[in-house]
């Protein structure tokens, strides 16, 4: 039997009614739009020069997306300085996310930092401490590499039960760009590393000293200190001029504006990593240093703030990443997880970096059900949220990687449901 013959069927019949919506608006009742700039009219805007290539020394998208921005969500933190605003998912395909749309995450505002002015230095347990410019990070060896990165907090408030609306706001505290830097090791080699050393401390510039301690064996093995993302200097946001990349671990430990790096034997238990970014388990106690993000997966479209349109042939999608190496699979179900097929994963599919899948199906009006299924090259399959609580409990807020379920409703609509 040929298992492809539904999907061809699908598609013919969506083709069929592109023709017939065609047919209807060369000689049929009026379409909403302005008719006058549809075909086989001449549009106006073909009647008059555009802007020259002066206007706009920087591009910015089209005035009509001037909806897919960053969202936050006020009432998440007790001030601005120390929020967090939301990646628009749903409006985005590929693996890329654009440099204005990488969400945020700040603990003590934006820093600005002169270029000119920026030093890092490297102290503790080294044979020679160092001071680098931005001028001396850039004659280092450079490399290039695309990479998640994601709050520890993403989907934090779905512990306990279906909470917002939006796979901006469930799922949005993650981004997938390309980074440029310096391999870590290379900075330490410099400095010389004394054998007692087994930590690194990284301690951020902004206002809030943001320090994380990191095991010295993961920043000898993938850590960047990286100056460019999508190949223009980082963003303010993203800690211009130079920043911490550690893939496949929590965000926190990503510091942003890193000034300082100071290796150690044992860890610095700072701020961050006793009173926050600690699980906080069922039982009371707390799990300590939980750095890797666990294979996760959410579907973009549909979604709630990507509603279907029409009947007929469907494309669904979504993003997958995990923080222990590459995604093989991802699974879809149309009915909560009761029933699976495979997706198609298209694209790149790289070492801890996000990768996009397609499930094609026919939607008849009915209600679904949607769900998506990670499965990385460890063999972790992602869990449901039951499968989740009965291990983690729901006092946590950290590392929440339950399966999302959608409800598409008759009339299009989807909203954020649990089911059991």
């Amino acid at each position: 039997m040929d298992k492809d013959a539904p999907k061809r069927a699908a598609r013919r019949r969506f083709l069929r009614a592109a023709g017939s919506a065609a047919a209807a608006l060369a000689g049929g009742p009026a379409l909403a739009g302005n008719l006058k700039n549809l075909p086989p009219n001449v549009p106006e805007w073909t009647r008059a020069l555009g802007d020259g290539v002066a206007v706009r020394p920087y591009g910015k998208p089209s005035k009509h997306e001037a909806h897919v921005v960053r969202r936050d969500v006020q009432w998440l933190t007790a001030s601005r300085e120390s929020s967090v605003s939301f990646t628009p998912l749903h409006e985005l395909d590929g693996i890329i996310t654009p440099n204005g749309l990488c969400f945020e995450r700040h603990h003590g505002g934006i820093a600005e930092i002169d270029p000119e002015d920026y030093r890092l230095i490297v102290h503790g347990l080294v044979e020679r401490e160092l001071i680098f410019t931005l001028a001396d990070l850039k004659r280092f060896p450079r490399v290039n590499r695309i990479h998640f990165l994601e709050c520890a907090a993403n989907s934090g408030m779905e512990w306990r039960g279906a909470q917002l609306n939006g796979c901006q706001y469930t799922h949005g505290m993650v981004h997938c760009v390309e980074y440029t830097g310096v391999p870590l090791r290379v900075l330490l080699a410099e400095a010389g590393v004394k054998p007692n050393a087994k930590w690194l401390l990284a301690e951020g510039a902004d206002s809030a000293a943001m320090s994380r301690s990191i095991p010295l064996a993961k920043a000898m093995d993938d850590c960047l200190v990286a100056y460019r993302m999508n190949g223009e200097m980082l963003r303010p946001e993203q800690g211009y001029p130079a920043r911490l990349v550690v893939p496949g671990w929590e965000g926190n430990v990503w510091v942003k504006w890193l000034r300082r790096l100071k290796l150690g034997d044992e860890p610095w238990f700072a701020r961050e990593e006793t009173s926050k970014y600690t699980d906080l388990m069922a039982d009371g106690k707390a799990r300590q240093f939980t750095f890797v993000m666990d294979a996760k997966s959410v579907i973009t479209s549909p979604s709630p703030q990507a509603p279907l349109r029409q009947k007929g042939f469907t494309v669904i999608s979504g993003l997958a990443w995990s923080g222990r190496g590459k995604i093989t699979r991802v699974d879809v179900s149309l009915d909560g997880g009761k029933n699976w097929r495979e997706a198609k994963i298209d694209g790149l599919v790289l070492d801890k970096a996000c990768v996009r899948f397609y499930a094609e199906t026919e939607w008849t009006g009915g209600e679904m059900l949607l769900q998506s299924r990670a499965i990385d090259e460890t063999g972790y399959v992602q869990p449901t949220k039951s499968e989740l609580r009965k291990i983690r409990g729901v006092n946590s807020i950290y590392h929440n990687n339950g399966i999302q379920t959608w409800l598409v409703k008759p009339n299009g609509e989807v909203e954020n449901v649990e089911v059991s």
